[in-house]
């Protein structure tokens, strides 16, 4: 919801390029479920979803840049998230403070990674730009992204 819907490629080729990007990580699967739900979708729908279609055996968890932590406070329901789900926050550089109650909780877990100033924003502006973004991506996402003509 804090994008526009303008700004997104479409759904199944935002799909095709998580596909290429996963398919030789036979434990990693893209989904198409939030294609399917309500718009705005929020993920606390989506987390709610998943619990209903696969109600035991399966914990679900968020991946999450450092940047989006900083403005979780903002997204519906964050609480109920937090009360049901881990989160793993990888470091980013970015503005503003993350708040404390998400720097203490025990749910909130920091990822111990080097920090790498990239981003989907970054690698869309420097397409645009005429820069060699090629090296920043899965060989079979950057053929997808050519052929489609996608940020230029």
């Amino acid at each position: 919801p804090f994008k526009t819907k303008k700004t997104l490629l479409d759904n199944h080729h935002r799909y095709e390029m998580v596909y290429e990007a996963t398919k030789e990580y036979p434990t990693l699967r893209p989904s198409k479920i939030e294609f399917g739900l309500p718009q705005p979708n929020y993920t606390i729908n989506t987390l709610v979803y998943l619990k209903e279609k696969y109600p035991s055996g399966y914990n679900f968890s968020l991946i999450m840049g450092e940047d989006n932590l900083k403005g979780l406070h903002k997204w519906k329901n964050y609480e109920a998230i937090l009360d049901n789900h881990h989160i793993y926050v990888y470091p980013r550089i970015s503005e503003g403070a993350i708040d404390h109650q998400f720097r203490v909780h025990d749910k909130i877990h920091r990822v111990n990674a080097p920090i790498m100033e990239i981003s989907s924003t970054f690698i869309r502006r420097e397409h645009k730009n005429g820069k060699n973004i090629k090296p920043m991506l899965p060989p079979e996402v950057w053929v997808y992204m050519d052929e489609m003509n996608f940020y230029r």
